[in-house]
């Protein structure tokens, strides 16, 4: 479940090894590329924790964060 706060829309997903996760975030980085909108994210290990805010508007959330999350869910599904 995504979460909204500090105005950005925050999930941390969790997978069974590094490589599994490597793998999820290359298929996020070609799916953000396709939206021509870019995630802040981190990695340690199994976890990726994403987190989108549209910096050409001011830093809040809008729509395109919102689309962009529910097409990276798709991909965690």
């Amino acid at each position: 479940m995504w979460s909204e706060e500090n105005n950005r829309l925050k999930k941390t997903f969790t997978f069974a090894d590094f490589q599994e996760a490597f793998a999820f975030m290359t298929r996020v980085a070609f799916l953000a590329e396709s939206h021509q909108h870019h995630p802040n994210w981190s990695n340690v290990y199994n976890k990726v924790i994403i987190e989108l805010t549209t910096h050409d508007a001011g830093n809040v959330v809008t729509e395109k964060d919102h689309k962009l999350a529910q097409a990276i869910d798709q991909l965690s599904s």
